[in-house]
C-alpha cells in the first residue's frame, strides 16, 4: 500500500540534465547548483549517492529534533550523523541498488537516551520511511 500524503507542507523542485556522467543539477530556487560525475571518475562534481547521503544524514537529524520533546530527550548541540551510501549490483547484475549505513553521534547523552531517540527517529523520518523494506538501512550510534 503507498501511503499517501495527508498534506504538502513543501515542494523541492531541480531540473537535471546528461544525468550522472557530465551532467549538471539546479534547484528551481538556484539555492542549489551542482555538476554530476561517475563516483571514482576523477572528474570535478558529486554523485547522486553523495547527494543521497546528505539528504538523509541531514533529514534524519531534523527528525531527531522533531521527536525530541515527545520523548524527552535533548538532542545534543553537536548532534552529527555520518552517512555512507553504497551503490552496487543487485538480482545476479540485472539492476542496481544501495544500501545505507548512519553513524549517529550524540555526545552527552546515556546509551538508553541514544537508543530511545534514534529509534523514534526512525519510525518518522521521511528518508527511513521511504527506504524502509526496500533497501539495507544500518544505524549505528556512537
Amino acid at each position: 500500500m503507498v501511503k499517501q500524503l495527508d498534506k504538502v507542507l513543501y515542494t523541492a523542485q531541480s531540473h537535471t540534465t546528461g544525468g550522472r556522467d557530465g551532467g549538471a543539477g539546479q534547484s528551481s530556487d538556484n539555492a542549489l547548483e551542482v555538476k554530476l560525475n561517475p563516483p571514482g571518475s576523477g572528474k570535478p562534481g558529486t554523485n547522486p549517492e553523495q547527494l543521497f547521503a546528505i539528504g538523509y544524514s541531514a533529514c534524519f537529524i531534523g527528525a531527531m529534533k522533531a521527536v525530541s520533546p515527545k520523548i524527552n530527550v535533548k538532542v545534543p548541540e553537536d548532534v552529527a550523523v555520518d552517512a555512507s551510501v553504497s551503490l552496487g549490483p543487485t538480482d545476479g547484475g540485472k539492476a542496481y541498488g544501495i544500501a545505507v549505513k548512519l553513524a549517529i553521534t550524540l555526545p552527552g547523552l546515556d546509551d538508553a537516551q541514544k537508543k530511545l531517540l534514534v529509534e523514534t527517529a526512525h519510525q518518522v523520518c521521511p528518508y527511513s520511511n521511504a527506504t524502509r523494506g526496500n533497501i539495507e538501512v544500518e544505524l549505528a550510534i556512537a
